[in-house]
């Protein structure tokens, strides 16, 4: 497979939020600049010297991106609290305006999207209500043909801020939140898998009979059981040092791409776990997916933004816009 590139661009405010800060107070730093990169070859998946080209950018989050059947992409857009859409020809659209806080975004049987909600516990409270005072449950939701709620707590306990998440063909999805890893079929029954894992990414194989959740700067593995509970789990890949993942694709060969945002790269596996290569990016990758005939376009959506005037964005100083408290560990920021 040759993979055809190109790269959705997001503004600095979409993943680090308007003012916000972390526990200690801290301001987080600014994203920064684009870098010059250099690719290099992966036989069977890209050639050298492929060019990354910008198809779209803007002020608020594109995350939990996924690809459509006409060759566009969906995007949780959290901050503005609605789902955006970006057709072949990178024209930008609101898909829909019914979802609670989308942060990442998976198509089920027959079409169904399904999404991750996280209400309204954003952190900069651009959903006009503080974290704190939020009361909305977080879960996880079908919002096509009509916005349905599937699970929103596990043991009675709320799913807390949750992550990212892949639907499977049996009506039922896998997600990510916080530490955890859960599982809720199609009845809405929530069961929780794996074991001290530092979750953030999640896809299924393409025949959906291995999952694999990044686990801090490694990938960890699991077979899938018929009624989508999980077993064997066990260490998929490493990463490289200093490359904690971040989010996750599969291609139609079932090769894994993982983004790790401190190395400005997306990690690429063949589906044994071998290491093939690295796919360099201008900017701090977070999200992907394929799009595309045969899915050979690879979309990532970035942080980091260029102004009209040439200028980059600056995240605006703690006080000038909200100012709360963070609901998030500094070193997971990237992923939420």
């Amino acid at each position: 497979m040759r993979t055809k590139m190109k790269i959705v661009l997001t503004a600095a405010v979409s993943l680090f939020s308007l003012a916000a800060q972390n526990k200690q107070g801290k301001e987080f730093p600014q994203p920064a600049p684009p870098k010059d990169y250099t690719v290099s070859a992966i036989p069977g998946v890209i050639e050298a010297g492929a060019k990354w080209t910008k198809v779209w950018q803007g002020d608020a989050t594109a995350d939990g991106i996924v690809g459509t059947g006409d060759g566009g992409l969906l995007f949780a857009q959290e901050q503005t609290n609605q789902i955006g859409k970006l057709d072949k020809n990178g024209k930008f659209s609101v898909y829909l305006t019914t979802a609670h806080g989308p942060g990442a975004l998976s198509f089920g049987p027959k079409g169904r999207l399904l999404a991750v909600e996280r209400s309204c516990t954003d952190p900069g409270g651009h959903l006009g209500v503080k974290p704190e005072d939020c009361k909305e449950p977080t879960d996880v939701a079908a919002l096509t043909p009509a916005r349905k709620i599937i699970a929103d707590n596990f043991q009675g306990k709320s799913l807390g801020r949750v992550n990212d998440l892949v639907a499977d063909k049996k009506g039922g999805a896998y997600f990510t939140s916080g530490p955890g890893a859960f599982y809720v079929n199609a009845s809405g029954q929530v069961m929780s898998i794996g074991e001290n894992l530092r979750t953030n990414g999640i896809i299924l194989s393409p025949d959906e009979k291995v999952l694999y959740i990044t686990n801090g700067g490694s990938v960890a593995a699991f077979d899938v059981q018929p009624d989508g509970s999980v077993k064997n789990q066990r260490e998929f890949a490493k990463l490289p040092p200093g490359g904690g993942g971040d989010g996750m694709a599969v291609d139609s060969a079932g090769r894994l791409y993982v983004t790790t945002p401190s190395l400005y790269a997306i990690q690429v596996f063949s589906p044994e776990g071998k290491a093939l290569g690295s796919i360099p990016t201008p900017r701090t990758p977070i999200t992907l997916a394929f799009s595309g005939p045969g899915k050979k376009t690879l979309y990532i959506g970035s942080m980091g933004e260029t102004l009209s005037n040439g200028q980059e964005f600056k995240t605006p100083p703690r006080g000038a816009q909200h100012g709360h408290d963070d609901l998030y560990d500094p070193d997971d920021c990237a992923g939420i």
